[in-house]
Parts: C-alpha cells; structure tokens; sequence
C-alpha cells in the first residue's frame, strides 16, 4: 500500500513536551518522545473513550486515563489490563525538523526519526 506522509508539526515540539496531540487529514494523533525518538498512535483508547495524550507517558508505554492500562508507544500493544485491543500506530520520520506521519501506511508504527 502506498503511504502518503502528511506534515504534522515541529519535532522540537514533541521532544520538549514528551507527549502531545494534534489533527491531521481529520485523524487525531497522540505524538510520544521516547528519547530522542517519535512514535504516533490514535489519539483515542480502545477500551474507552479516553484520549491517550490525556494520558501518562511512562518510558515507552502510554498509560491510559481512563483505566490506567498501558500501551506500548512502539507496537500500539496492550501491555496490561484492561486493555486488550491495541491502538493503531503509525509510521513517523522526520524531515527538516517536522514529524510527518503516513496515515494510510501499513501502521506498523515503524519509525525513521533521522534527520532528512
């Protein structure tokens, strides 16, 4: 499948904060720095209507609001209960100092954060 990668917003942004949200092609993301690495996910909990950039960033697990389940921020896997379906992922490079993301991708979540 083809992957259309759309601008999102300033890498720095993500790195400082450590977790952030933003929209794109009407998708709501949550953005993770985990190092000095950028994963992005659904901005939205499988198990309830929660948002993950709500949430606590905990090395590399999200911990939901909601449930305090964990998500990994690299596979979208539930690590604990009561979580059980993962949350889509998606691929994310930077380039010039943007993250951009591909939304229609294959949401392995596989990431290319060097610098282009």
């Amino acid at each position: 499948m083809n992957e259309h990668w759309h601008d999102v917003l300033d890498a720095h942004t993500v790195l400082e904060q450590g977790l952030t949200s933003a929209v794109v092609q009407g998708h709501e993301l949550a953005l993770y720095a985990v190092g000095d690495v950028i994963y992005a996910s659904e901005n939205r909990c499988t198990h309830g209507d929660a948002r993950l950039s709500d949430g606590f960033l905990l090395d590399d697990e999200i911990e939901c609001p909601l449930h305090q389940g964990r998500f990994s921020v690299r596979t979208g896997e539930p690590m604990c209960a009561p979580l059980r379906t993962p949350v889509r992922v998606f691929p994310v490079r930077i380039e010039a100092g943007r993250v951009w993301v591909a939304l229609d991708g294959s949401g392995n979540g596989r990431t290319c954060n060097e610098e282009r």
